[in-house]
């Protein structure tokens, strides 16, 4: 992913599959040049994924993007009006992120559904379930077509002393293994 002193990126092959793992910046506050750095490590990322993409792997990019893609992705959209997270250029990444093949696989399971995956810490929003769909899971056109199920571990976010992401998965079906075919004997 280029040059970066940051540690915000993970990839390691896993089983067959390439995993991505990431902490996209989350681009506080803005206009700036955190929201400036944001912007040109998504768009780091949106090429280091083409190139994923064309590698012919099939591969999963999870973690915090630190975008809410939509307004049904948010409790309240007005009051995360001036937030990163929110942003038309954020939401713009994402989409052409998406639009290279990816699947969101939260969505994909949930469709129109509202799930959230972050709740503040600040004015009870986990007790109200005034939540974000900020952490997201990507898969490549052939992981999409082995897609069983996807969710949000929603309890882990109650426990003590927790996170105020909570985690966020998905379970493939078993990659087909073609059978050789054995050459043919004479007389067979």
């Amino acid at each position: 992913m280029g040059k970066d002193t940051h540690s915000r990126y993970l990839e390691a092959a896993v089983k067959g599959i390439i995993v991505g793992c990431l902490y996209l910046p989350n681009g506080n506050p803005r206009p700036g040049p955190k929201f400036d750095y944001k912007l040109d490590w998504f768009d780091k990322l949106i090429a280091h994924a083409q190139a994923l993409l064309e590698s012919g792997h099939p591969v999963l990019l999870a973690g915090d993007f630190n975008v809410v893609p939509t307004d049904e992705d948010i409790y309240n959209p007005k009051s995360w009006l001036k937030d990163a997270l929110m942003q038309p250029e954020s939401r713009e990444r994402y989409r052409r992120l998406l639009a290279q093949g990816w699947t969101d696989a939260l969505r994909e399971q949930f469709a129109d559904e509202r799930v959230y995956t972050f709740w503040d810490y600040f004015r009870q929003h986990w007790q109200r379930d005034a939540g974000l769909r900020i952490d997201h899971v990507l898969l490549s056109p052939d992981l999409a077509k082995r897609l069983t199920s996807a969710g949000v571990d929603r309890w882990v976010r109650g426990e003590a002393h927790a996170s105020d992401h909570a985690p966020t998965w998905v379970e493939l079906k078993a990659a087909r293994v073609a059978r050789r075919r054995r050459p043919a004997k004479a007389g067979d």
